[in-house]
C-alpha cells in the first residue's frame, strides 16, 4: 500500500488500539469500533507559506495530511470549491460575514467526492475488485463514478426515496444499483445481507476509515480562503455526520500544526422530522437514541441511527458549538430564499444549514461581528423538483 510519509496507521476511536493500514481495512478487529487515520505530526514541516505557494488545484494539495499520495490517488480534481460571500444573508442574520462553501462544484455535484476519492484509492491499493455501500443518494453516485475511474465494479444500495438524479447517474457510471423499498435503514439491511456471500470492499461511511478523512479538506480550504482566519461558526447539514466529524478533525490538525490560532464552533443542523443528534445534544447525552419514526423530505440527512453519533457529539462539545433542528417547511423556504437573495442553489437537504442558521440567529447564538460559514454539501439541481413543488405549493 503506497502511503504518505507521516501516515502512521489506524487508531480505534473506541478502544484505542492501533493497526497497520495495509492489513486492516475497515472496522476495528478488536472491538468493532470506528477506525481513524493517524499521523506522526513531528514528521511534518508544513507552513502557511508552503500552502500559499501551491496551485489551488484540488484536495491532494494537502497530501502530507492524507494517507495516500497524489501519485496513487483515484482523482477527478475534486475539492478546492468556492467560498462565496453572501452580504444579503449576512445582513438578514445580523452577522458581519456570511459565506457559503459550495460543495456542489465537485465532479459529481457533492462533497461525497472528497471521501470517495480517498476511499476508492484505498480500495484499489488493497487490491479490491468491487466496492459496495449503502447510500441515501449522493454517495452512491460518487462511488459509482470513482469506481469507474479506478476500473472497479460498484454495488450501491439506495432507498426508493433517493432522488432520480442520483439513481440515474449510478446507472450511467455503470454501477450495479439495488433500489430497496423503504428508507435508509432498509437499504442498509439489504446491503448487509448481500455482502454476506461476496468479497466486496465497503466504502460506507465510517465503515471505511477514509471517507471522513477526505472530508476534512473542506476545512483546510476554508481556512486558506479566509486568509488563515478561523470562522467563528460553521453550520453543517447533518445526517451520518461524516463531513462534520472530518472537518472538526481538520480544524484540530491545522490548529495543532500552528497554521491557525483557534477552532471554529461546529453546529449540526437537522430536520425536526429526523433529529437524533439534536435530541442527544439537548439531553446532554454522549450517544443518540434511534429516531423511531423518521419523517422528512430531506432524504440526504434522514439517518435515524447515526452510528458515529459519539464522534459528532464530541466534535460539537470540543468546538463549543451546538445542534439545531428546523421543520421541513422552514428548510425548503430557506433554500428558496438563498436562491432568490444570493443566486446560490442549495439542495433541499443542504438548506438545513441555512434554516438552522436562521434559527440560531433567532436564539441570539451569533454575535454581530461573527463570520459564519454555511456548508452547501450538494448542488441544488439534484433536488430541484422538491424545491419547485414547494414553491408552486405556496402559489408563487
Amino acid at each position: 500500500m503506497e502511503t504518505t510519509a507521516a501516515f502512521d496507521g489506524l487508531g480505534c476511536t473506541d478502544c484505542g488500539e492501533r493497526f497497520d493500514a495495509e492489513s486492516v481495512t475497515h472496522d476495528c478487529p478488536e472491538c468493532g469500533g470506528i477506525l481513524n487515520p493517524r499521523y506522526d505530526y513531528a514528521e511534518l514541516d508544513l507552513t502557511q507559506t508552503d500552502l500559499d505557494a501551491r496551485p489551488f488545484d484540488g484536495q491532494w494539495r494537502y497530501e502530507e495530511l492524507l494517507p495516500i499520495p497524489r501519485a496513487a490517488a483515484v482523482t477527478m480534481d475534486e475539492g478546492t470549491t468556492p467560498l462565496i460571500e453572501c452580504p444579503a444573508l449576512a445582513d438578514e442574520l445580523g452577522v458581519s460575514r456570511l459565506l457559503i462553501k459550495d460543495e456542489g462544484r465537485n465532479p459529481t455535484g457533492s462533497f461525497k467526492d472528497r471521501g470517495h476519492a480517498l476511499a476508492v484509492s484505498a480500495a484499489r491499493e488493497h487490491g479490491a475488485s468491487d466496492i459496495v455501500l449503502t447510500s441515501a443518494g449522493n454517495a452512491g453516485q460518487s462511488a459509482a463514478a470513482y469506481a469507474a475511474r479506478a476500473g472497479l465494479d460498484s454495488h450501491v444500495f439506495v432507498p426508493s426515496r433517493a432522488n432520480f438524479v442520483n439513481k440515474a447517474m449510478i446507472n450511467v457510471h455503470g454501477g450495479d444499483m439495488t433500489v430497496v423499498e423503504g428508507r435508509f435503514e432498509d437499504a442498509a439491511a439489504a446491503c448487509a445481507d448481500a455482502m454476506a456471500g461476496e468479497d466486496w470492499y465497503s466504502t460506507s461511511s465510517f465503515t471505511t476509515p477514509y471517507r471522513h478523512e477526505g472530508k476534512k479538506t473542506m476545512y483546510y480550504e476554508i481556512a486558506e480562503q479566509l486568509d488563515w482566519a478561523v470562522p467563528d461558526r460553521i453550520v453543517y447539514p447533518t445526517g451520518g455526520g461524516v463531513g462534520l466529524v472530518g472537518m472538526h478533525k481538520g480544524a484540530k490538525e491545522f490548529h495543532d500544526l500552528g497554521l491557525t490560532d483557534d477552532l471554529p464552533a461546529m453546529y449540526a443542523a437537522q430536520s425536526s422530522g429526523c433529529a437524533p443528534i439534536v435530541e442527544a445534544w439537548n439531553e446532554g447525552d454522549a450517544i443518540h437514541e434511534t429516531w423511531d419514526t423518521p419523517d422528512t423530505i430531506c432524504g440526504g440527512i434522514e439517518i435515524p441511527d447515526p452510528g458515529a453519533s459519539p464522534l459528532i457529539l464530541d466534535a460539537l462539545r470540543e468546538s463549543e458549538g451546538g445542534a439545531v433542528a428546523t421543520p421541513d417547511e422552514d428548510i425548503l423556504d430557506s433554500a428558496i430564499t438563498v436562491a432568490q437573495h444570493e443566486g446560490i442553489e442549495m439542495g433541499a437537504t443542504c438548506a438545513a444549514a441555512a434554516s438552522g442558521a436562521w434559527e440560531l440567529a433567532e436564539r441570539d447564538e451569533f454575535e454581530s461581528d461573527d463570520t459564519v460559514v454555511l456548508m452547501n454539501t450538494a448542488t441544488g439541481n439534484k433536488e430541484d423538483d422538491i424545491l419547485r413543488s414547494h414553491l408552486m405549493g405556496k402559489g408563487v
